[in-house]
């Protein structure tokens, strides 16, 4: 495989998105494979249900398994990708270059992708390996280290640039009017929401614990630096108006917002299960409410400001080549997984919709919808970035 352009750790987004899109399908199985007990759907409920399960369950359930195995083989395959082409861009001058300017937050798009690879291989891990959640109490502390380690990678990249920001001055806010410095905090989002697994589902309380206050510290540093840099980017297009190229990165708030949803429900979740806190249904209601109203918010601005600046026409669609509209790939899967928390824990559990009802299925059809307009983009764009493969 060999990219059109000259080599960006923004080409780990090809990997990050396809992850994306794996742990998608693996949203009909949650939600709709009956697992009492147990906090997700697992072989050992999907098996039975695969085999001698109603015809439309089956079907639900190999088109769910296909779409996952498809798109982690090529999660797999990009990231196995990035990592040669990243191990000689390294030793580079452009790296060298990269690492002193406002564009060394691209770097953060590695600690991302490995924080999907993660989530990809546990995903894969409960879908195809019969009796995993026996031994799944002796396998969340490896994957709260994953986790941890890979945060720590993050950190170590993060500070590196930031505190020469801080320390020069030189961000260059005329060349900055996006919000691609946002990239960095969908990284620790990441890590965050990774981490509030086994704080959910372990119930073991010293491991809930330990996963419960590192994913809190990830969190935290992700919500603050949300507002510095939020302030900041828009500080700099109300300026100098938005870098047209850039423009993508308006929907980045979209992912990020998702992992912090899905972080505080799993949060929420693990004080349930090991602290006895009796969160109240409808607070759920509020938190997915909340939080996807403001990613419509996000996504309407974006999408009339990229509109507007033919963005769609030029680097989807037309001849125009940037890596950075991989990014594209993240929002379309971030709202569609949220979609799905909003639709059960939100509306669902609280006895406003029923399950299966024919309004539930009526519910489903634009987030159907829109996974099949991010995967259409997706191959779309690896098509343009990506001419030999």
């Amino acid at each position: 495989m060999k990219a059109n352009t000259n080599y960006t750790p923004i080409y780990f987004l090809a990997s990050l998105g396809c992850g994306g899109l794996s742990v998608s399908f693996f949203m009909y199985l949650m939600f709709m494979i009956e697992h009492k007990g147990v906090p997700l759907a697992t072989f050992d409920f999907i098996y039975p249900q695969l085999t001698n399960g109603p015809l439309l369950v089956q079907t639900l359930i190999v088109f769910a398994l296909v779409g996952i195995i498809f798109f982690a083989f090529l999660h797999f395959r990009f990231l196995l990708w990035n990592i040669g082409q990243y191990i000689d861009f390294r030793k580079t001058l452009e790296a060298d270059k990269m690492r002193s300017s406002h564009k060394a937050v691209s770097f953060m798009a590695i600690p991302l992708t490995y924080a999907m690879s993660v989530n990809v291989s546990f995903v894969l891990g409960a879908v195809f390996v019969p009796k995993l959640w026996t031994i799944v109490e002796y396998l969340l502390p490896f994957a709260m280290l994953g986790f941890l380690l890979i945060g720590v990678y993050a950190i170590v990249i993060f500070l590196n640039y930031f505190t020469t920001f801080i320390i020069s001055g030189n961000l260059g806010y005329a060349q900055n009017n996006n919000l691609s410095q946002l990239l960095g905090i969908f990284a620790f989002a990441m890590i965050s929401v990774g981490l509030a697994a086994p704080a959910a589902m372990s119930h073991v309380k010293y491991t809930s614990g330990v996963a419960f206050l590192l994913s809190t510290f990830f969190f935290v540093i992700a919500l603050g630096l949300t507002f510095i840099k939020l302030l900041l980017g828009m500080s700099a297009i109300f300026e100098h108006g938005i870098n047209k190229e850039a423009s993508a990165s308006l929907w980045i708030g979209i992912p990020i917002i998702t992992l912090l949803g899905i972080a505080t429900v799993r949060l929420m979740h693990g004080l349930e299960h090991n602290f006895q806190d009796s969160s109240a249904d409808t607070s759920y209601l509020i938190l997915t409410g909340a939080f996807l109203s403001l990613q419509l918010m996000f996504g309407l601005v974006g999408y009339k400001v990229m509109k507007k600046l033919n963005y769609f026409d030029d680097y989807i669609r037309g001849s125009f080549i940037s890596p950075s509209s991989l990014a594209l790939i993240c929002p379309g899967v971030a709202l569609f997984v949220f979609g799905h928390f909003f639709l059960h824990h939100g509306l669902v559990r609280n006895g406003i919709i029923d399950q299966f009802s024919s309004l539930y299925f009526l519910i489903q059809i634009p987030l159907i919808y829109l996974q099949y307009i991010t995967i259409t983009t997706m191959f779309r764009l690896n098509r343009k970035l990506f001419k030999n493969s």
